[in-house]
């Protein structure tokens, strides 16, 4: 049965209605942003020197008292109301870390355009199109409808972390200031594209790409390889928590690959980081590398959810003793994402 695009247990429970009116005035005010943010605040902010870090602490220091009470929290600040734990380690495939949209009234409009500016310095400029056309087509209106952030700590003063959140986004700014954490923390990232659950080939989505690369992995294994790469079961998609050096990993070990078939793997990693800006992209490598590389890490296919059983799997997994990047076509792309050097470090995912 045809189900639109939308149509996700897990994503629609929580997404918020948008109305033709709030449509309307949510477009109007995302116009401006994406035809305006950026030059005057970075002007301001001395535009050769401007970094996301920058711009969230020009945000921060914006915000009056009512706002920073609504979005500002001390780094460990735990949400027992929602029963989150750790607001923010938290990570979700459509969640809203604070109920204020950015494109509502709540903000300025100069606010408005430092947090689109601070997404674009997260983003790399390749994918600024790609991934404002999943926001808009998955949220059902312009960047900032039904996004939401929140600051953690003081910009300036130690550690601090800026979260921005809504369906198939969860990105972090934190100028380094989590120790042997890439990113900051866990990420999710996701797209619903044209009709999902009937074309196995998802027309349309900017990430399918990574999965591709991932099969061209596949593509190259022999017959005893792929028997070992295949699971037959998909895990609980939030389940990525890291294992340790002891596992256990499904799938096939990527030290038992053939130069050829690691040299995939590589290209599969790079593929993967390469909508991010290239300081969390070097942080990936060295979370990575501090962890034994790639080799440590082993690569599985899941079989029990083959879209148009064509062998070209839709759900797969990368994963390691601290490195998780979980990807998952069906019915629709949804990407979880853990990263750190060690796997002791702590995370609410």
């Amino acid at each position: 049965m045809f189900r639109r695009p939308t149509d996700c247990p897990d994503c629609d429970s929580t997404t918020p209605a948008v109305s033709r009116r709030d449509f309307i005035r949510v477009t109007s005010a995302g116009a401006a942003v994406a035809a305006v943010a950026g030059p005057s605040l970075l002007r301001a902010a001395d535009e050769a020197k401007a970094t996301p870090e920058t711009l969230t602490k020009k945000l921060y220091d914006s915000l009056d008292e009512k706002q920073r009470a609504a979005v500002c929290f001390d780094w460990d600040y735990v949400d027992e109301a929602r029963k989150f734990g750790t607001l923010r380690t938290r990570v979700a495939n459509n969640w809203h870390i604070t109920p204020q949209t950015i494109n509502s009234d709540f903000y300025t409009k100069d606010q408005r355009e430092l947090a689109y500016a601070i997404w674009q310095g997260i983003i790399h400029p390749d994918w600024h199109q790609r991934v404002q056309k999943q926001i808009e087509g998955d949220n059902g209106g312009p960047w900032g409808a039904s996004q939401n952030i929140a600051i953690f700590g003081k910009p300036g003063d130690g550690k601090f972390e800026l979260v921005m959140t809504g369906r198939h986004m969860t990105v972090r700014c934190d100028g380094n200031s989590t120790e042997n954490v890439a990113f900051g923390g866990p990420l999710f990232y996701g797209h619903a594209a044209g009709a999902f659950d009937e074309e196995p080939n998802h027309p349309g989505n900017v990430y399918w790409e990574q999965a591709l690369a991932a099969n061209k992995v596949y593509e190259m294994l022999d017959g005893k390889q792929r028997k070992q790469a295949e699971v037959p079961s998909t895990p609980i998609e939030q389940k990525v928590g890291f294992r340790g050096v002891k596992g256990p990993f499904s799938g096939i070990p990527v030290a038992e690959l053939s130069a050829d078939q690691k040299e995939q793997v590589q290209k599969t990693l790079q593929k993967l980081i390469e909508p991010y800006r290239q300081s969390d992209r070097d942080e990936v490598v060295a979370c990575l590398k501090a962890q034994g590389g790639l080799d440590k890490c082993s690569l599985a296919f899941y079989t029990d959810e083959d879209l148009g059983e064509d062998k070209i799997w839709d759900n797969w997994r990368l994963e390691g003793p601290s490195f998780v990047w979980y990807f998952r076509g069906s019915p629709h792309v949804h990407v979880w994402v853990n990263v750190a050097s060690d796997p002791s470090v702590p995370t609410n995912a």
